[in-house]
């Protein structure tokens, strides 16, 4: 006989709860399953839009008691489509949007639910940043236990190296204050270990000065010698200065010279927090690799680098890694990729790290990668379901022919891939470290749909 799938009290769980619970017989529930990516389409038995830390605490009571699947979801960005679930119980922190910004210590707190855009358009109110990522919609949340990486890491880091303290809800319904102090190897592992341990509802960040930057799009003819010279450059820059490039066929945007349209071009975001003349300086060797296609860099607020996200995927495959350098056999092979590949769109980004990434104590975090100067990331975005299996292999075969140095990955950015993966994301001691955590915070696993460390 088939097993009785769990049920919940719903009932029973609207009258505990401040926020809304919705079902499949609720007008709003198709809306608040939707994740970014279109194509993930599943149907929770229940979505918690939560409005606090208490009703975190009710509804992870309700999945460990009935055993049912528990999805947390920030912003939906998971790219392995983490933050919703099959017949389970979805806790939405969407509705958790509050922002406390004291100016004059350079802290905020934020709680889970904002967006990155949405912080950081409010701390530029007062000419300050707090290291993100890249794109505004992704959820603050999912971004920083991860590890968090864009447009100000050279020079301040990760987001888990401005993060002063948070608030943890615990497999077991406590509500804790992680930081230095206290829970100290609760905060260690929610810097770069993921959902793992607890749902973090609140975050107290540092802010750093950042007013106007030297920043935009700057697009090159792709070329073995222009990724590679793009790469040096990027190195070699001072730390105020970090790209993000994509190795891609030019899409037909009315600002792209239409003799280059689906010609592979160097489709790069650059940001300089020193600004001014600094700036232009800094910029100057990666202008000077080949005649720019697109030069937007110019003098902007800080958040005008959010600005502009394309539309949303329907499928997408992705293959990260870390590698150790972009040699000429490796830039030809990214354009040798882009030639066989299918997918209406297919790209290689490149971000150099380094810097201050570089300047923080491998084993101070559980983000574990320290060292490595480049994030690779392959990923091809379709349209058809029964396309994924050519353009997953697509994928996989390009970032083997990329791979050097020791296998690693970022989580953040690793899909459903299984556990050799979720080792090179958390490779030796740190896997150990992180499944003793584990074993202390979360012992049954009841936060399990995540880069998934078991409990030692």
């Amino acid at each position: 006989m088939t097993p009785t799938p769990p049920e919940i009290d719903v009932a029973e769980l609207r009258s505990a709860l401040d926020g809304e619970v919705l079902t499949p017989d609720d007008s709003g529930y198709d809306g608040a399953r939707r994740v970014f990516l279109g194509g993930i389409d599943r149907r929770p038995a229940a979505i918690a839009q939560v409005a606090n830390s208490t009703d975190v605490a009710q509804v992870i009571g309700v999945a460990r008691e009935s055993g049912l699947e528990l999805a947390v979801r920030g912003g939906g960005h998971s790219v392995a489509g983490y933050g919703t679930s099959e017949g389970g119980i979805v806790l939405d922190l969407s509705r958790m949007r509050k922002l406390e910004i004291d100016a004059d210590r350079r802290t905020a707190w934020a709680e889970a639910g904002l967006t990155t855009g949405e912080y950081t358009n409010a701390a530029a109110a007062h000419g300050m940043a707090t290291p993100f990522g890249d794109t505004a919609s992704v959820g603050i949340a999912g971004l920083t236990i991860a590890g968090g990486m864009g447009f100000l890491a050279r020079k301040h880091g990760l987001t888990i190296d401005n993060l002063l303290a948070a608030e943890v809800v615990t497999a077991d319904g406590r509500v804790v204050r992680a930081d230095a102090d206290n829970e100290p190897e609760l905060f260690w592992a929610i810097r770069g270990g993921g959902s793992n341990f607890g749902v973090v509802t609140r975050f107290q960040f540092k802010l750093v000065e950042v007013d106007e930057i030297v920043g935009g799009m700057l697009i090159l003819p792709a070329t073995p010698e222009v990724i590679t010279g793009f790469v040096a450059a990027a190195e070699a820059a001072p730390d105020e200065l970090s790209t993000i490039a994509g190795v891609m066929l030019a899409p037909p945007m009315p600002f792209v010279p239409a003799e280059h349209h689906g010609k592979p071009v160097v489709m790069a975001q650059l940001a300089h927090s020193g600004g001014g003349e600094h700036g232009d300086s800094a910029v100057a060797p990666l202008r000077e690799l080949a005649e720019p296609l697109v030069d937007m860099i110019h003098p902007m607020p800080y958040p005008g680098l959010f600005e502009g996200e394309g539309p949303k995927p329907v499928f997408a495959t992705f293959r990260n890694m870390y590698v150790d350098g972009i040699d000429v056999p490796a830039a030809e092979a990214i354009l040798e990729g882009l030639r066989a590949a299918t997918a209406p769109m297919a790209v290689t980004q490149i971000r150099v790290l380094g810097g201050a990434v570089s300047r923080v104590p491998e084993d101070a975090t559980a983000y574990a990668h320290r060292g490595r100067p480049i994030m690779a990331h392959v990923a091809a975005m379709y349209q058809e379901a029964s396309d994924g299996h050519t353009h997953e292999a697509w994928a996989k075969d390009l970032a083997a022919n990329l791979a050097n140095g020791d296998p690693a990955a970022y989580s953040g950015f690793v899909g459903d891939e299984g556990k050799a993966r979720v080792r090179e994301a958390y490779p030796g001691a740190t896997f150990e470290r992180l499944a003793r955590i584990k074993a202390q915070y979360d012992p049954d696993n009841v936060f399990r749909l995540n880069q998934n460390i078991p409990p030692a």
